[in-house]
């Protein structure tokens, strides 16, 4: 290992969020590479970690999950190099990815200033949508748009950072927006100006979560949130639960100086990839209030 580049090692594995046993490795994979992403690192090997009920599912299943994961590792550039596989009464599947990175170079969930723009590339909404699809109500556009997010790696958002001096990075799942959020401000010791209107919805998103369709880590999300976040009234009660709503294989939220902010929301659509500035770090006014935001 060449001197001044260390390792990250990460562990992710979940639950089926769709039917399709390729899909879901396609999913878990994306979801697991992530959080290397975010650091800014180069993910190089990943471990299998399989649950399965071989008596009730066929390893024609099994294979087809692997072939998901696989195809996902292929497209990072990844070598799995093994894994691990248990008896389990309901499938799980993921990875434990080691990857690379120069400590310099790293971009980690601190270091976020006053002034600097906070940046989200990924549209928000898979709780709701995987929730519904799991209920039989979630429309093909909006099943469609959910799986092909939830499938996107990071790579590219992750390379664009570097490229335009991210201060800091964290990935949006289980915590929602709201909660990866206000642990990136904690560790920074800032707040934040959130645009409840400028933060990025899946298809159909609004429509299931006033349907009712949430999750439950979702409302408990929310429960969570309120403790450092000040909504404004004319928030409606359906924005701040998808604001909280838990994620899987989300975006990548970046705080990035104004000017730099400007060049990675230009380098990311011309690549075809979201770049929302939903809001600004602010200075806390008083002790005790790093991590708050405030949502207008």
């Amino acid at each position: 290992m060449a001197e001044g580049v260390c390792l990250v090692q990460t562990v992710d594995f979940f639950s089926p969020v769709v039917d399709d046993p390729f899909t879901y490795g396609q999913i878990a994979a994306a979801n697991a590479l992530s959080d290397v992403y975010a650091l800014g690192a180069r993910p190089v090997t990943a471990l299998n970690l399989v649950g399965f009920p071989s008596k009730v599912l066929s390893l024609e299943t099994l294979e087809r999950i692997l072939a998901g994961g696989l195809s996902k590792t292929d497209e990072a550039g990844v070598a799995v190099i093994g894994g691990h596989t248990v008896e389990d009464p309901e499938p799980k599947f993921g990875l434990a990815v080691t990857g690379l990175v120069d400590p310099a170079k790293a971009v980690l969930n601190r270091g976020a200033r006053p002034g600097h723009r906070l940046l989200l590339t990924k549209a928000i909404g898979t709780g709701v949508v995987s929730n519904a699809i799991k209920k039989g109500i979630a429309s093909p556009a909006a099943i469609e748009e959910a799986v092909a997010s939830m499938a996107r790696l990071n790579r590219r958002a992750s390379e664009l950072m570097l490229e335009h001096g991210a201060a800091a990075c964290t990935d949006v799942t289980g915590f929602g927006l709201l909660g990866h959020l206000h642990n990136l401000l904690a560790a920074s010791g800032v707040a934040a100006r959130l645009r409840a209107s400028a933060v990025p919805l899946l298809e159909g998103a609004r429509e299931l979560a006033v349907n009712g369709s949430f999750p439950g880590g979702s409302r408990r999300n929310l429960d969570w949130a309120r403790g450092f976040t000040r909504f404004d009234a004319g928030v409606s009660e359906t924005s701040r639960l998808l604001l909280a709503d838990a994620q899987t294989s989300g975006g990548l939220l970046v705080a990035l100086a104004p000017e730099d902010a400007l060049g990675y929301r230009e380098a990311l659509a011309r690549e075809g990839l979201v770049g929302a500035e939903i809001g600004e770090i602010e200075a806390t006014k008083r002790d005790g209030e790093a991590g708050t935001i405030e949502v207008v």
